[in-house]
């Protein structure tokens, strides 16, 4: 195993700032917003999650970092993510209201819409633990007409027979009625929920009507007299145990029946902390990383990897192996360059797979594709082409990990966001860019130099160092997974040590519906 102490050291750190981020978005609207909120004898977001998912099972929180480095608080005031409730893994979104009232802004819209993405593409129900304010009004303009996204979402769900469930707990104004208009099931709290299009100042303006919150769209009058409700709750942990009677009575089957044992990995996990170079321009062997991620050996299992082509296309490392007992092919970047070999050796390997119907794994260390005139006669662009074909229309389903590098097209050809895998973790280690900072901002020099000299005018070099110092400042900052997270690039970034119990989740929720490949692909240009 290559690496050691100061590998640890420098990721060790990188951890425990990551903790403080993910901290801030737990903190809510802050110390005097929680305690308020409790002494109205309500409970946090992730307080009714822990009620609601199954004793000791796991929650899976999706983007937990959602607006980093935004005007807004980390986190977006809402947590999504997939708990399993009475048996059923489910898709749960809980808004925040310690946080501006639970108020949406864009980056919330932005939030839910990758959740109900994962709801979608993975056959999930989706629970909604409502109380919100509805729009933060200021931003109305980013918020309003993208938002109608959420309740087309919600009914398209119900008519894939993927059953949609809304807890009210408090307020559910405005557009956020629809939430529970459009829901399957809906379970409102006595004396706490008020759902209503227009709150009682607007309907005096409007209509000059004098009214108030119970009568215009309390728990009860829903409940007796609009038929809103289908359940009243008397208090909100009534209202969660109503809800996980309404799971358990969904008679919701896997597509596909979960192993029942698996062999644990014959190298200790602990280590993964140990292999990535604080220099991501360092190589590390993937190998070291499958070792730990996936099953041991075992009576049924046989070799931990099962490498394709080892002898061809090196710096892409493909093959099988298993993960919590479920089958994957793996395509994990060794020398950080993608060259022709390993893009043809990428694209058979994902037919492969599609072939026989098992997921794929991408783990991400790229530089990109090999640039130069020897690598472009050679016909590096349609082989990457070829390889980005393959990636774009494989119909297994995709994860990605971005371990370290993720840079230019490479980014694209091990499956980056754009390309829709199914769930997307990147580690604290990882940079993600169009290329490196140094890359960068070393060609925007060449290129001033060269618009210079083509002017007849005297390049400034003493002038561009400052320049070249900002531009290469800028992208290292922004290639850093707090701040790519913060935009949603990711599904979170965690802890190298968790990676394993997250893809597990994952491929257990990806059996919600049947694992189908194709051998449809577009044009190969050879």
């Amino acid at each position: 195993m290559s690496g050691g102490a100061g590998n640890r050291e420098a990721l060790l750190e990188k951890i425990t700032a990551l903790d403080a981020e993910h901290a801030k978005a737990v903190a809510g609207g802050g110390e005097k917003s929680v305690a308020r909120h409790h002494g109205r004898g309500k409970l946090l977001p992730r307080e009714r999650i822990e009620l609601l998912v199954d004793e000791g099972s796991a929650f899976l929180e999706l983007s937990p970092l959602a607006g980093w480095g935004s005007d807004f608080a980390v986190g977006a005031s809402v947590v999504t993510g997939i708990g399993v409730v009475e048996g059923v893994e489910c898709l749960i979104t809980a808004n925040d209201p310690t946080v501006k009232g639970g108020a949406s802004n864009p980056w919330t819209v932005k939030k839910i819409f990758r959740a109900a993405q994962i709801a979608e593409e993975n056959g999930l129900p989706t629970i909604s633990l409502v109380e919100s304010g509805g729009a933060d009004l200021p931003t109305q303009k980013e918020i309003f007409i993208p938002g109608g996204k959420l309740f087309r979402d919600l009914t398209r769900a119900s008519a894939r027979k993927q059953p949609t469930i809304a807890i009210v707990f408090g307020n559910s104004t405005a557009g956020g009625a629809y939430v529970p208009g459009m829901s399957d099931h809906t379970v409102m709290v006595k004396e706490q929920a008020k759902v209503f299009l227009g709150g009682p100042p607007l309907v005096k303006m409007a209509t000059g009507e004098e009214t108030d919150d119970e009568s215009l769209g309390g728990a009860e009058m829903h409940a007796r007299t609009s038929g809103l409700a289908d359940h009243l709750a008397e208090d909100e942990h009534d209202a969660i145990r109503i809800g996980r009677r309404i799971v358990a009575r969904l008679n919701w089957r896997k597509a596909t029946v979960a192993p029942t044992s698996w062999a644990e990995p014959d190298a200790d996990p602990e280590e993964l902390l140990d292999l990535v170079p604080a220099d991501l321009k360092e190589p590390f062997d993937p190998r070291e990383v499958i070792a730990r991620l996936c099953d041991g050996v075992s009576p049924t299992n046989g070799a931990v990897f099962d490498e394709f082509k080892p002898l061809y296309g090196t710096s892409l490392v493909t093959g099988w192996a298993r993960l919590h007992g479920r089958q994957i092919g793996i395509l994990a970047n060794a020398q950080g360059v993608l060259f022709s070999e390993e893009a043809q050796k990428a694209t058979q390997f994902i037919q492969l797979a599609n072939q026989v119907d098992v997921p794929l794994l991408f783990l991400h260390n790229t530089t990109g594709y090999m640039v130069g005139a020897q690598y472009e006669q050679g016909g590096i662009i349609k082989h990457g082409a070829m390889m980005i074909n393959a990636v774009s229309n494989s119909r297994v389903p995709h994860l990605s990990v971005v371990m370290g590098a993720s840079y230019g097209a490479g980014n694209y050809g091990m499956n980056g966001r754009a390309f829709d895998p199914r769930f997307l973790f990147t580690w604290p280690s990882a940079k993600s860019a169009v290329m490196g900072p140094a890359q960068l901002a070393g060609v925007l020099e060449i290129v001033a130099r060269q618009s210079a000299e083509s002017k007849g005018q005297t390049f400034d070099a003493e002038g561009f160092a400052g320049i070249k110092q900002v531009v290469e400042q800028q992208v290292e900052e922004q290639s850093l997974p707090h701040f790519l997270s913060g935009m949603l690039y990711d599904d979170g970034v965690i802890d190298p040590r968790d990676t394993r119990t997250v893809l597990a989740i994952c491929l257990s929720v990806i059996e919600n519906r049947p694992v189908e490949g194709t051998d449809r692909f577009g044009v190969f240009r050879m």
